[in-house]
């Protein structure tokens, strides 16, 4: 990428999340076993890095049944995971497309059926999915178009589960041994977390609880803000700090109802929780978002998903 790319990819994306939106892109991955209707799922476009016409698929042996095989993107050997077989769906016309994307300091291939577009979207347009005929594969739905006679709901895809799932050996696992000593924190005092993945949830639970810190983990920005103020409410009555409560907050950027872009600027531009530090936590990688970071106020970005690295940027922002 160019620096001049670089710098309208940072451009962008705050000119987006300061206004808590950001884009999706919309494909189809065919019929599904419940109905003949091709559903629309969705995925951040800025976790995709190109959209290609399907290469050459190499199979591999013992791949499993959602690993299409192995695809050459100049020079980069990629995993392509069938997204239609993984969801249930049957593509009509077949897997036509290849979405490239990074996740997490991976990269990969999804095979689709079609793409249709790419729409702007306010996070307040999209709701958290606790139940789904998916199952755990799909982390919110997208309302689009309510204000026609038409209106559309989309998937939008857990990729971090996914890649779990079909890749199991490449993701990452919680080792106690490499977070380092225990963590002590001021008696009461504990860290919150947000994040909509179920899977990223797991892990942040397992990297904290390796460092012997308690957590109180939420599912959207949202819902942190709104435990943020509860937790005001009950510290003031008791005669205490918001800062006696919560020690630290780390967050998720892409989540349902409200982003951790916003989350960010919301505490760092309340009197009540300014002095909290802010760690965000994104499989979003690359300049862009840290640059992004430093703009919202955020006291640190750590790329997902390695226990050794959470740790370490978390013991930093406390010692500052």
């Amino acid at each position: 990428m160019s620096g001049s790319s670089a710098m309208r990819d940072i451009d962008e994306r705050t000119n987006l999340t300061n206004n808590n939106q950001f884009e999706l892109l919309l494909f189809r991955l065919g019929e599904s076993d419940q109905s003949t209707h091709s559903e629309l799922f969705g995925i951040n476009v800025f976790k995709v890095r190109e959209i290609l016409v399907m290469p050459k698929v190499t199979t591999v042996v013992g791949g499993g049944t959602a690993m299409l095989g192995m695809a050459d993107i100049r020079g980069q050997v990629i995993p392509v995971i069938d997204l239609p077989k993984l969801v249930g769906c049957t593509p009509k016309s077949g897997l036509n497309i290849l979405l490239v994307t990074e996740y997490a300091r991976s990269t990969q291939g999804f095979a689709v059926e079609a793409v249709e577009e790419i729409v702007r979207l306010e996070w307040n347009q999209v709701v958290s999915a606790e139940t789904s005929v998916k199952g755990d594969l799909v982390t919110s739905i997208a309302k689009l178009d309510t204000d026609t006679d038409n209106p559309r709901l989309v998937q939008v895809l857990d990729v971090e589960q996914i890649l779990r799932d079909v890749l199991p050996t490449r993701q990452p696992e919680v080792d106690p041994k490499t977070v380092g000593p225990q963590l002590n924190l001021r008696p009461g005092a504990k860290i919150l977390a947000a994040d909509d993945s179920a899977f990223a949830r797991s892990l942040i639970e397992q990297g904290l609880k390796a460092m012997g810190v308690p957590v109180l983990m939420t599912k959207t920005g949202e819902e942190a803000w709104q435990q943020l103020g509860e937790i005001a409410e009950h510290a003031a009555a008791a005669g205490r700090t918001v800062q006696d409560e919560i020690a630290l907050v780390l967050t998720d950027l892409e989540m349902p109802e409200m982003d951790g872009f916003t989350l960010t600027r919301k505490i760092k531009g309340d009197a009540r929780f300014k002095s909290i530090p802010v760690v965000i936590h994104s499989s979003l990688s690359g300049t862009a978002s840290e640059d992004h970071v430093r703009k919202v106020g955020a006291d640190a970005y750590v790329s997902k998903f390695l226990a050794k690295d959470l740790a370490e940027t978390i013991r930093g922002v406390l010692a500052k």
